[in-house]
């Protein structure tokens, strides 16, 4: 099944970088004001969703979905949900956080209803990358520095390995800054595994943009 790309309006510095994250058969969904890193990206929309509050309707020749300006859903989150009922389980997430607080938190929670959903999601931004984890996942010492932050409920018997802090079956609240800037062992990959909940897992490229 070829991934979804969905394009929300955070800025995006680094186009370069995240071209290289793209493959050729992924299909691109645009919500409202994201249509303006199209050129940057190189990749037209396969779908436009938005209520185009914040970007002008391109009346392209390309499948549009008009959401009304008063709604439950974000374009982003709808977008996600239209792409769900259309069978794709694997996302990727760009302009999604930075800029607006308000829709960098709801993007999280739309990682966490897409994990829900029994689908892979990734979020990629300037500086780092982001996906939620149940069960394990890798680090490798390419990412100088990595934190796990729980936003959904408890979790619990936590384990890192590889790491400069290890944990073993730690838990890890809400509440708690326990997780946050740990570090891959130079030439190792840090391995952690989730025994009960979920967490967000950064990996961090850089600790900001130059």
């Amino acid at each position: 099944m070829r991934r979804c790309v969905i394009i929300g309006g955070a800025p995006i510095e680094r186009s370069e970088e995240i071209r290289a994250c793209l493959r050729e058969d992924d299909f691109f969904i645009y919500c409202d004001c994201g249509l303006r890193h199209a050129d940057a990206l190189g990749r037209a929309p396969d779908l436009i969703v938005g209520d185009f509050d914040s970007h002008e309707n391109p009346h392209a020749a390309v499948e549009t979905i008009v959401l009304p300006h008063e709604k439950d859903d974000t374009d982003t989150y709808f977008a996600a949900k239209e792409a769900l009922r259309r069978g794709f389980r694997d996302f990727l997430l760009l302009g999604a956080v930075g800029a607006r607080l308000d829709h960098t938190l709801g993007n999280l929670g739309l990682a966490l209803m897409l994990d829900g959903a029994g689908a892979k999601a990734l979020i990629v931004d300037d500086c780092s990358e982001m996906e939620i984890v149940s069960d394990t996942a890798e680090v490798t010492d390419a990412f100088p520095y990595f934190s796990l932050v729980n936003l959904d409920g408890s979790a619990g018997k936590i384990t890192v390995t590889g790491a400069k802090y290890p944990l073993f079956d730690a838990a890890l609240p809400c509440d708690s800054s326990l997780g946050v800037s740990n570090e891959p062992l130079p030439g190792q990959t840090a391995r952690i595994r989730v025994g009960e909940g979920r967490v967000l897992l950064i990996r961090v490229r850089r600790a900001q943009i130059p």
